[in-house]
């Protein structure tokens, strides 16, 4: 079983930056692949980006390319996602999940994460 904890999260202006993080349970938190996704109001969860289990690969969904960084610390079993130039349309609840399955390939289908955080609010005003 494994748990993830979102903390970063709030109310941001546009142009500003914000960080976010997840923290994992789990002895054998190096051999999961990791993602960022985020559900805005009245659509459906969206991907944002992956993390191979090193953190030597990244992939991110064009809206947010050049603006996030996606990173891991495999020693303090964390992830995080370092959000800059931040505009209204990321308003959503941003949701860290893990896949212990078919780990050496980044995965940008939330069906194929089985371990969810409860999410935390990014809101960003205009």
């Amino acid at each position: 079983q494994v748990q993830l904890a979102e903390s970063g999260g709030g109310l941001v202006q546009a142009g500003g930056s914000l960080r976010l993080s997840c923290a994992a349970s789990g002895r054998t938190f190096s051999s999961y692949s990791m993602g960022w996704f985020r559900q805005a109001p009245g659509k459906e969860r969206e991907y944002v980006a992956a993390i191979s289990t090193s953190g030597m690969r990244t992939t991110y969904t064009d809206s947010v390319k050049g603006r996030f960084t996606i990173s891991r610390d495999n020693a303090k079993n964390t992830i995080a996602l370092q959000m800059n130039s931040l505009k209204p349309e990321d308003t959503a609840i941003y949701y860290c999940a893990a896949s212990t399955q078919s780990v050496f390939r980044l995965k940008t289908n939330p069906t194929e994460y089985e371990y969810w955080g409860q999410g935390t609010q990014v809101t960003v005003s205009s």
